[in-house]
């Protein structure tokens, strides 16, 4: 398939610790603090839209990867977010990295928080986007049946995503169908998926997860949170929760846009997050 995204041209990379082999993709200018991405709940390294790494990677060394367990790494799947911070750990430390900016999205964001708090000099600065603290936030509304049902099913069709990601209009359709396509190049050549083991460990670490809620304030960091206004996976009064409790934050909502607002908006909340992190 034809492209004119680097991302998608970008080779596949492994390096191995004793626990796992993890598979990753790096772009960018070398040098300086790297940024490095974590992903959603079922994504893979292959679920990132090259519009938003492209506009990362203008400025930044840009890293993705998958978790132990995921994709096309090795190692035993996460069953809980510690697990999921060890892995994000370990990869880290095999590539012998000792200060990082993190970009973590959705149930990532909560892996990125876990990240900072038990490293805190690790994280130079954090982006948290359409996450939360996770756990009992006052007053956060919660997840409707349907959503869960649609996101935890055994295999997520274009309508899924379209449902799950983006706002229910002509617009909001629009926009998630283009990001749908543009993973296209990458999903086509891997076919990449999360297997049921993996994905069962993933649904038991978001049920067993207690949340960050007692422990924003512990990080310091500058925080970059956003999200989108119509976010029906984690509600966008979860990341205005968590900036009125953070000491060092900005806070951005996109007010047309849901759970998928960074692929809706790439050009745009990629340049929020460049400059964020100059």
């Amino acid at each position: 398939m034809t492209t004119t995204y680097v991302a998608d041209q970008t080779h596949t990379q492994f390096v191995t610790t004793d626990s796992a082999t993890y598979a990753y993709r790096r772009q960018g200018p070398a040098g300086g603090v790297p940024l490095v991405l974590v992903m959603r709940f079922r994504g893979t390294i292959d679920h990132w839209d090259p519009a938003l790494l492209d506009v990362l990677a203008a400025e930044r060394d840009v890293i993705v990867f998958d978790n132990r367990g995921l994709g096309s790494s090795t190692g035993i799947p996460a069953t809980s977010v510690d697990d999921l911070v060890d892995g994000v750990t370990d990869f880290l430390d095999g590539l012998g990295l000792n200060e990082v900016d993190l970009l973590g999205w959705s149930m990532g964001g909560y892996v990125s928080q876990g990240v900072a708090l038990s490293r805190p000099k690790l994280v130079r600065r954090l982006v948290v986007a359409g996450s939360a603290p996770g756990g009992p936030v006052p007053d956060m509304p919660r997840m409707s049946a349907r959503t869960w049902e649609v996101a935890s099913k055994p295999d997520n069709v274009d309508e899924d995503f379209l449902y799950l990601f983006f706002p229910a209009d002509d617009a909001g359709r629009e926009s998630g169908l283009a990001s749908l396509r543009r993973l296209d190049t990458r999903l086509a050549e891997a076919k990449a998926g999360v297997s049921p083991e993996t994905l069962a460990g993933q649904i038991r670490a978001i049920a067993t997860f207690g949340g960050y809620w007692d422990r924003v304030e512990e990080l310091t960091q500058p925080i970059l949170v956003a999200n989108g206004a119509h976010d029906v996976m984690i509600d966008a009064w979860g990341s205005w929760a968590m900036s009125q409790k953070l000491p060092n934050t900005k806070l951005v909502i996109y007010g047309d846009a849901g759970h998928g607002f960074l692929f809706q908006h790439a050009e745009d909340f990629g340049r929020e997050v460049l400059a964020f992190l100059r």
